[in-house]
Parts: structure tokens; C-alpha cells; sequence
């Protein structure tokens, strides 16, 4: 019987005198989770990031024309194409149609969304997955996650950092270890759209939906996750290395799974209402 993943995880020591990458060959775990360094900036655009970030949360219809005269408006000397180039290192567009940052990658198959005005009823009905950048005090990495739509149960999670599919599929089948959804909805984004990820779903013949271009809030459910883990985690702990980042969101997606009872839910915690609707299905 094959061990846990988060037993073998904890076999991975960074700094011994084998690899990380060699490490984890050996354990059968994902690699991705062991990118530990964060992508280093300058002080400066990292301080423009962190604030853009937490206006992009409050406003996520600006595009880089507006976040731009915003910052201008709280005294920082930026220019829309310094603006728009750290929008795209952090993956972030506006809702609202126009001229955007992030395109899927040529000859990568493009699927309709399916979702407009379908009722979320049961459990494992829909999940969904998305990118977003994690502010750190000297650099920053990226978060992926997937959620359950009914219960708001995060299945799994992966940090990196980079914007590579790899962590995005590694998420992606720790996820299909707990059940297959009916419907898998994501953005355009490139990581989405590869063969490498839309190829495991349907392998297991799961329906695939796609936000609309430029349309965040199809996708709405993970950007409140995005929300709750960055104000309630990431914004006040303001971690300096990704060992730190990681144990601080694996507390917390626990906590948020077990403990944080949702209005929604009837005062209940995402685990209890996925666990009783998967016994049911």
C-alpha cells in the first residue's frame, strides 16, 4: 500500500547533500511543491505589486490604465507600461472586456463556459482552479488551488515559483485522488488550456468549461478563496521564504477546510458538507 503524500513529503529535506529535484524522484512526490526560493524583483516593484495586488482585490475590474492613474493618485511615479508588465508577471487582468494581459498560448483548444445560470445542487458538480500571486518579503511565488463549487472544499494546493503547468497538474491529480467532478471549469490561461492538464480530465472523461476572456467572476467561488487566504494568511503574516509560506498555508487550508464554518453553508465547515455529499453520490 503506497504511503501518504504528505508522509512522503516530509521525506524531502532541502539542503542534504542529494537534490530537491532527486529527492522527490525517489519519494514519487511532486516537485513543485519544493520550489522553495521565491522569484526575486526589486524592493520598489515589489511594494507596486503588494499594493496592486490588494487593490486588484477590492477592484478587480481595473486594468492597467486605471490601476496606473491609482497609483499616481497615492504618489508613486509609474507609467502604464511598468503597470502593465507587473500585472502580467502576476496574472492579472481586468474583468471587463479589452485589451488584456494574459492570453491562452496559440493552438491550445479553447473551451465554452458552461456554467451561466446552471445551479450549483450537490457536491463534486462542479470544481474549479485558478492562479494567483503571493506577496512575500523579499520576492514572491504563486498559489494554485482547487475547489469544490457546493461544499467550497479546497481539494488541493500547490505553491511555485513559476507560472509553469507543472504545479497546476500536480494540484490537479492530488485533487482527482478525493472524487471526479462532473464539470472542471478554469480560465483561458495557458497552464489550463495545455494538453498536459486538460489531458488528465479527460482521461477521466470530465467535462471541461472555460471562463469567458477577460470574465474573473465566472470562475467566482475561487476568488473569494483567493480573498479569505490573502486577508485573513498572507497580508498579515508576510512570510520570508517559501518553508515559512508553505507551513503558514497548509495550517491554514486546514483550518479554513475543518474549522471556518461558512454562512452559506448553513454554519457548517467545507469538509463537513463535501464529506456527507460524497458519502451520498
Amino acid at each position: 500500500m503506497s504511503l501518504p503524500l504528505s508522509t512522503r513529503r516530509s521525506w524531502v529535506e532541502p539542503g542534504t547533500d542529494y537534490s530537491v529535484r532527486r529527492q522527490c524522484r525517489l519519494a514519487g512526490v511532486p516537485r513543485s511543491g519544493f520550489y522553495y526560493d521565491p522569484a526575486p524583483e526589486t524592493p520598489e516593484n515589489l511594494l507596486l505589486m503588494r499594493l496592486i495586488d490588494e487593490q486588484y482585490l477590492r477592484h478587480p475590474e481595473f486594468g492597467y490604465p486605471r490601476m496606473t492613474d491609482w497609483l499616481r493618485d497615492q504618489d508613486y511615479d509609474v507609467n502604464h507600461k511598468r503597470v502593465a508588465r507587473l500585472m502580467q508577471l502576476m496574472g492579472i487582468q481586468a474583468i471587463t472586456p479589452g485589451p488584456h494581459t494574459s492570453k491562452p498560448a496559440p493552438r491550445h483548444k479553447i473551451y465554452p463556459y458552461l456554467l451561466r445560470n446552471v445551479d450549483i445542487e450537490r457536491v463534486n458538480q462542479v470544481w474549479s482552479t485558478d492562479i494567483t500571486y503571493i506577496p512575500m518579503r523579499h520576492g514572491y511565488m504563486y498559489l494554485t488551488a482547487v475547489i469544490d463549487w457546493y461544499s467550497r472544499y479546497v481539494l488541493a494546493w500547490e505553491l511555485s515559483s513559476t507560472m509553469e503547468s507543472t504545479f497546476c497538474v500536480d494540484a490537479l491529480e492530488r485533487a482527482l485522488t478525493q472524487g471526479n467532478p462532473e464539470i472542471f471549469n478554469t480560465d483561458q490561461g495557458s497552464q489550463f488550456t495545455s494538453n498536459a492538464f486538460t489531458g488528465v480530465l479527460l482521461n477521466e472523461n470530465i467535462t471541461i468549461s472555460m471562463d469567458g476572456r477577460g470574465r474573473a467572476l465566472d470562475n467566482v467561488f475561487i476568488e473569494r478563496l483567493w480573498w479569505s487566504v490573502k486577508y485573513e494568511k498572507i497580508y498579515p503574516a508576510c512570510y520570508a521564504d517559501g518553508h515559512a509560506l508553505h507551513r503558514g498555508l497548509d495550517s491554514y487550508f486546514k483550518y479554513y477546510n475543518h474549522e471556518r464554518k461558512h454562512s452559506a453553508l448553513d454554519k457548517r465547515t467545507p469538509a463537513e458538507v463535501f464529506m456527507e455529499g460524497a458519502v451520498r453520490t
